[in-house]
């Protein structure tokens, strides 16, 4: 796989998870079928959806680099949206969405508590934000020139890397005051959940493989609390350090995830979880019969995406 696929698909992927994590998963909303594989010529329909997609982010930001309005906002959306301009192929320093691309980033850093390194400016001060944040940060460092960032004496104004290593102390301070080792809706909260954690631990992993430091101790901590919450069936918990498994596809798959981008692929519960995701996959499609194409539910396709090596994702553990 390219460079440009493997960066499509890690973008895809968390995309995905970031839905399921904001609940933005309406039953009106559909997915492309898992069979697209990548590499293959892609759907002419399912270009003029993307394209309309990007065009939609570019009519609906705001001249602060944000996004409001229709539901979610704060820095996690405009991290998420920033990808988005990121993965449409264009360059992101002269292309066709550049502008659109350092208002996003300027909007993020600006808002950044320059003592704390938090992402939570203007209220939004919610870890999910945090982690999806450093997440948008981590694929634009070193893609994107800090040069032709700034346009004049903004707020807070620093680096994208300076802004990341902030970020990661920042995520690293929080889970300091955690006793389960992973992370709440606050930055000072000392209860966890699957979801919100992997929503930081994505951000972590992403600014670490970008180039910045992050400890093994931050990332073994957090892997073990996920390991902690899940059971041998491949079920995931919601919160706290144990219970709760009951069947959610959302949480199955944001452990998935985090398994195989920390590469712990060896683990018996990332085999289990893994193992859960297949079985129903399998089940869903006999159920809908052979020849069912098209489109299936953001839910169905997160399954998809969050397994490694299979349905053509052929998602690698360095990435």
């Amino acid at each position: 796989m390219n460079m440009r696929s493997l960066f499509s698909s890690h973008i895809l992927c968390t995309l995905i998870f970031s839905l399921l994590a904001f609940g933005i998963t309406g039953s009106d909303a559909f997915a492309q079928a898992p069979s697209v594989r990548f590499g293959e010529v892609v759907p002419r329909d399912v270009r003029e959806i993307y394209e309309r997609g990007l065009q939609y982010l570019v009519t609906t930001q705001n001249e602060a680099g944000d996004w409001k309005g229709g539901g979610e906002q704060g820095p996690g959306v405009t991290g998420l949206c920033l990808m988005v301009l990121l993965a449409s192929g264009e360059d992101p320093n002269f292309g066709l969405y550049s502008n659109n691309v350092r208002r996003a980033l300027r909007n993020i850093i600006s808002g950044q508590d320059a003592s704390t390194g938090f992402y939570g400016g203007n209220g939004h001060s919610s870890m999910y934000n945090h982690g999806f944040a450093m997440l948008g940060l981590a694929e634009a460092y070193g893609a994107v020139d800090d040069r032709n960032l700034w346009t004049g004496n903004e707020p807070n104004r620093r680096s994208i890397g300076q802004s990341l290593e902030l970020a990661v102390r920042a995520a690293i301070t929080s889970q300091k005051k955690n006793s389960f080792g992973g992370w709440r809706y606050s930055p000072d909260g000392n209860d966890a959940d699957t979801s919100v954690s992997g929503a930081v631990l994505v951000g972590l992993l992403a600014a670490r493989n970008a180039g910045i430091e992050v400890p093994d101790e931050v990332i073994d901590k957090s892997i073990n609390y996920f390991t902690k919450m899940t059971s041998p069936s491949g079920q995931v918990g919601y919160s706290g350090g144990f219970g709760g498994f009951d069947e959610s596809f959302a949480r199955i798959s944001i452990a998935t995830l985090v398994y195989s981008v920390s590469r712990r692929k060896d683990l018996s519960q990332y085999k289990a979880t893994l193992s859960y995701l297949t079985q129903r996959l399998e089940m869903s499609r006999n159920k809908a019969g052979p020849n069912t194409h098209g489109i299936i539910r953001p839910r169905r396709y997160s399954r998809v995406m969050s397994m490694p090596g299979k349905n053509g994702t052929n998602f690698s553990s360095d990435t």
